[in-house]
Parts: structure tokens; sequence; C-alpha cells
């Protein structure tokens, strides 16, 4: 079996394959990972037939949708998932086949409403039902204790005691554990009885996830990250560095400096002889201010994100000579430029 296990923080993805057929699964990716699972699944020449999400996450976001569309493989996930890019829907029993593997789909709501857990012979990815050392939280959208202590009591925990234990996150660098050893020493699963075990999940009294409320939008229902967005536009425009922008002050070369940032930062201080156009008034204001369309342009912001995003949208606009800034005024002012500020 082709078996390589991924971490990305505490973040745990999988890709499972088949020595003889070279096919493979690969179990809850994470986003910021895309060109490594790519890169894995090339080094070791297998063909990823499925990409699946365990439950729809809330705390990282999810490649599954792009790295779908990669490797020409259906998403999967749970029957009740949200989520509208899922291609493949399983219910309880279902089971993949890859190659001579076979994965059979165990429902576990409790995490989550569509959490699952897909078992193997010899071990089991519980997504964030069964933790090293503890559970999946339930006071997250769709969260439910007493589904999470049938899930685990009444379902995983049956699996024989040798079952290896995959989980979706682990924080303390554990790579598994096994079934006998969760009951033995996982203190979440000292509280069997159900009044006891629902208590108990009721008062831990967790912090929110960083990135609860962009996960479950993006997770849930396909829209796109910040990161994404960012990363997108950056690989479509070039870049022009602080020192190369300041040789070029002055020089009236034609080069236009556009400061996409709002008034009150604009007038703060701004790089010499730039014009001021707002990120928000961009596309309404563009033919007005900007009437040569071969002209070079350079967008500026405060910390060289938003800059990216409009110097994007300004070769959509037919602008092709539109550059971003590497870095911000933030930058520009650290590094000891002259700034110019309104008469």
């Amino acid at each position: 079996m082709i078996f390589e296990q991924i971490a990305t923080g505490g973040c745990q993805s999988y890709l499972v394959g088949c020595e003889s057929s070279r096919s493979a699964i690969l179990i809850d990716p994470e986003q910021s990972q895309v060109d490594r699972y790519l890169g894995l699944a090339g080094q070791l020449g297998v063909h990823v037939r499925y990409v699946l999400d365990t439950h729809t996450h809330a705390d990282h976001f999810s490649a599954s949708r792009e790295l779908g569309k990669a490797f020409q493989a259906p998403v999967v996930m749970n029957r009740l998932s949200p989520a509208p890019y899922a291609e493949m829907r399983l219910d309880d029993g279902d089971m993949l086949i890859v190659g001579n593997l076979r994965l059979r789909a165990m429902h576990t709501p409790g995490h989550t409403r569509d959490s699952m857990c897909m078992v193997m012979e010899d071990r089991v990815f519980t997504g964030d039902t069964l933790l090293i050392g503890g559970t999946g939280r339930t006071d997250l959208p769709t969260g439910d204790p007493e589904a999470l202590h049938g899930s685990l009591f009444g379902k995983l925990l049956a699996l024989p005691l040798e079952t290896r234990v995959y989980p979706a996150h682990d924080y303390k660098g554990r790579s598994h554990s096994t079934i006998g050893a969760e009951i033995a020493e996982n203190p979440r699963l000292k509280n069997s009885e159900r009044a006891e075990f629902v208590a108990m999940m009721q008062h831990l009294d967790l912090a929110a996830p960083t990135h609860l409320t962009e996960a479950l939008r993006t997770n849930m229902n396909g829209g796109r990250t910040v990161a994404q967005l960012l990363a997108d536009a950056a690989t479509r425009v070039p870049f022009v560095s602080l020192a190369e922008l300041r040789a070029r002050i002055g020089r009236q070369d034609g080069l236009i400096v556009l400061d996409v940032r709002e008034k009150d930062a604009f007038e703060a201080g701004h790089v010499p002889g730039a014009i001021h156009l707002p990120r928000g008034q961009l596309e309404l204001r563009v033919n007005a201010m900007l009437t040569d369309p071969t002209a070079r342009l350079v967008t500026c912001c405060e910390f060289g994100k938003i800059s990216t995003l409009a110097a994007a949208t300004l070769r959509e606009l037919g602008f092709p000579r539109a550059a971003a800034l590497d870095g911000g005024m933030k930058a520009w002012i650290e590094a000891g430029y002259e700034v110019e500020l309104p008469d």
C-alpha cells in the first residue's frame, strides 16, 4: 500500500494508494498544500481517483474542489454535506474501491452532521470525530453532543482494538493511535454514559477557530478564500520593486503610480507624483482618470495586497501594462523613501 501523511500545522491529510494499480485517494486536503499534493502524486506515479473530505471543516480551508478539478476526480463527501461541489455523496456503509483497497464509509455525526469516517482493513480515517487523546468539538454549526456519543460508543469504538486511528488534526506531532489506546487513555472517552458525556461536551468552553466564518463560507458553499483571490491575482500581474519605483520617480517616462487606498490614507502620505483612485471606485472611474490604455501603471496600497487585486482588475479591463508594487506604503516608509503630502 502507498501511504503518505501530510501535516500542515495541526491539519493532517492522507494520500492512500494501491501499489499494483497506482490508483489513489486523497483524504482531507488543505488549501495551502495544493502544489505539494500535485507534486507528490506525480512523484509517486499515482492516479488520484477520489478526493474526499470527511466532513465540512470549520477550522481550515479544504482544497478538495480545486484538486478534484486538477486530478479530474470526483469530490467525495457524506450525503448530508452542504457543499455544492461534492460530486459523489456517500451513505453509511457505502464503499470506495481504489485498486485493491476498500474504504467503507461510516456515518459518524456529532462534530458535524455530515461527519464520516473511512474504514479500511487495518486503519480508520476519523476526521474530527475521534482525535488522539480527544474528540471533535460539538459547539460549532450542526454539532450535536448526543449524536457524537452514539457515533463513538455505538459505532467507531466497536472496531477492532488494533485498528489504527488517523485523525484530521493533531497538534502535538503524533502520527496515529489505535482504537484500543484511545479507549484506554483518551480522557474524553471516560464518560461513556450518555448524559455525562453530553454534559462534558457542553461545558468545554473552547475558543472559536481562527478562520471559522471564512472556512464555513468557502467549505459549505464553494466560495473562494481571500488568500485564493490574492494568489490568483498575483499570477496574472507583474510586480515592481520599491527600489525600481523610487529610481523611476521624476524621470518623465510616462509611468503612472496609482494609489488605491482610501482618501485619509492617501492624504497621510503617498509616493511622490501618485494619483489617487480608491479600489472601491476603480471600475466606475477608470475610464475618466486613465484615458490611455497603453500607459504603464503601478498600483500601490498599504501592504501590497489590495494593489495586487487592483492591478489584476486593470489588466482585465484592458490595461495590459498594469503592475503592482511589491510591498506597500508601509514598506516604502520603512525603507526611508520620500513621501508626498497634499498641498
